[in-house]
């Protein structure tokens, strides 16, 4: 994690992170691995803001007309992720939005400079079994979402965290330990952390 709040002063570029928007952020991305409260916390973030906020695997669904299972299934991970990108890549380029992204989004360098081109990224972070017992009480995660290794189960976060985590934390501007808190407490968190001011035109 290069910072832990958004500057949004223009910083010189590197070929291995791009530089943040030189304007005010208006755009906000949310990674991290699944059932970490992506999709809740962006609802409840663009409430405050004033902002819109989209889940990028429910638009990815909307335009496969299909399952993210079925995708996998019938047409593989990499046209899955070829989707994935287009998604990103469009959805980056709108304003005043609240992303949350796919839990593999962030794996992908054209998706994190898409992301970081657009405003701050915040991870949100948590333990394996936290993780494990939010899935198994998604009644939708199992029908909607695939294993990603042989494994599954505890095993299988445990493997990709390892793998994803010090991708995530190269992507994020921000960081968030999301145990023992409520969605409220981590909402009003996310937006004291980036000094993002609800409802103002020219946050931060």
């Amino acid at each position: 994690m290069r910072h832990e709040q958004y500057d949004p002063q223009p910083a010189s570029p590197s070929p291995q992170s791009p530089a943040p928007s030189p304007q005010s952020p208006m755009f906000l991305t949310l990674i991290g691995y699944r059932a970490t409260g992506k999709t809740t916390l962006a609802q409840l973030l663009a409430e405050r803001l004033g902002w819109d906020w989209i889940d990028a695997d429910v638009e990815i669904e909307r335009r496969a007309g299909k399952s993210i299972a079925r995708i996998f299934a019938e047409d593989g991970e990499s046209f899955f992720r070829d989707l994935e990108a287009v998604v990103t890549a469009h959805l980056c380029g709108r304003w005043r939005l609240v992303l949350a992204a796919g839990g593999g989004a962030p794996l992908r360098e054209e998706n994190r400079f898409a992301m970081h081109a657009a405003g701050p990224v915040v991870w949100l972070r948590a333990k394996p079994e936290t993780i494990l017992t939010r899935m198994m009480g998604d009644a939708t995660t199992a029908g909607r979402r695939p294993n990603l290794t042989d494994q599954g189960g505890l095993a299988e976060i445990v493997e990709l965290l390892a793998l994803r985590e010090p991708i995530y934390q190269e992507a994020a501007d921000l960081a968030i330990d999301t145990e023992g808190k409520t969605l409220e407490s981590l909402t009003a968190e996310i937006l004291d952390r980036l000094h993002l001011l609800p409802g103002s035109e020219d946050s931060p």
